[in-house]
């Protein structure tokens, strides 16, 4: 059996009618080849456990292949090769993310690997930084900016430029 965690918004200042979005943004934080990311919490619709993928021929090498979810056909994209590090090892705490993303004006769901789910952070929009010009170990298009957590910095990914609308367009024939 497949467990999920669906997120919802904190309650507590929303019964205050402050809104905090204006201030601050809410992260998922998780972990990937021992870095700490964080991803903004919007278009994530859910957090399942690892479980059995079903692997499609002739699609990019990070794509993992496709799940069932709901009755819906998921993409699986190992974050990991497409940072063009080595595969993920899938551990008892890896996990898959569930996004939304648009594609060519139409909404897809997509699944990334990760190999352990931390927690959701807000995080003051005075402490996220833009993204460095270099030095980082990935594609600085894929970087929101760097959120200042504890005197550490975390990944902040953009989900939306991580896959290329070409990408996503042959991620969205796979689910029809």
């Amino acid at each position: 059996m497949t467990q999920s965690l669906t997120l919802a918004t904190p309650r507590s200042q929303e019964d205050k009618g402050v809104d905090t979005t204006l201030e601050q943004q809410q992260f998922l934080t998780f972990l990937l080849r021992e870095e700490l990311f964080g991803i903004n919490i919007r278009p994530i619709k859910e957090i399942i456990e690892y479980g059995q993928l079903t692997v499609v021929p002739m699609v990019p090498e990070f794509v993992r292949g496709v799940i069932n979810v709901r009755g819906n056909v998921v993409p699986i994209i190992d974050l990991a090769l497409r940072f063009g590090w080595p595969t993920t090892l899938v551990t008892k705490r890896s996990c898959i993310v569930i996004v939304e993303v648009e594609s060519e004006g139409e909404r897809i769901e997509i699944g990334v690997v990760v190999d352990a789910v931390s927690e959701v952070l807000d995080i003051p929009l005075a402490d996220i930084e833009p993204a460095p010009s270099f030095g980082a170990r990935l594609r600085t298009d894929f970087i929101e900016g760097m959120g200042k957590v504890n005197d550490e910095f975390i990944v902040l990914l953009n989900v939306g430029r991580v896959l290329s609308v070409d990408e996503l367009s042959s991620l969205e024939a796979l689910q029809e």
